[in-house]
């Protein structure tokens, strides 16, 4: 009766705490400030946008006109909280389009 009793207590006590198993936030992609994305303009360079905002998070060879910066940030286990998805297009060398705050997928 008092291993019954102790083997019930064991394997409560173990499907309880597996449920409180920490995850620590996700990051990914670039973290960008408001403030340089609003620097940004139609006719800047390809090097003063990468000054401004840093290395691309997706670099397409086959699209190279066009850079994207996408952050990305779930805390735990919760949906995302924060997403940013900034496409930047160019003409030859110079910022020709900048499209702001597009929308990634929900289920991200």
């Amino acid at each position: 009766m008092r291993t019954r009793l102790l083997t019930i207590l064991i394997l409560s006590l173990s499907l309880f705490t597996s449920g409180c198993v920490y995850q620590a936030a996700l990051s990914q992609g670039n973290l960008l400030d408001q403030e340089d994305i609003d620097q940004v303009e139609v006719g800047m360079t390809r090097g003063q946008v990468r000054f401004l905002l840093g290395t691309p998070m997706i670099d397409d060879p086959f699209h190279e006109n066009r850079w994207d910066y996408v952050y990305y940030l779930r805390l735990g286990r919760d949906k995302s909280s924060f997403k940013r998805w900034i496409s930047i297009y160019f003409d030859g060398d110079n910022v020709s389009e900048i499209n702001r705050d597009q929308e990634l997928s929900a289920d991200l």
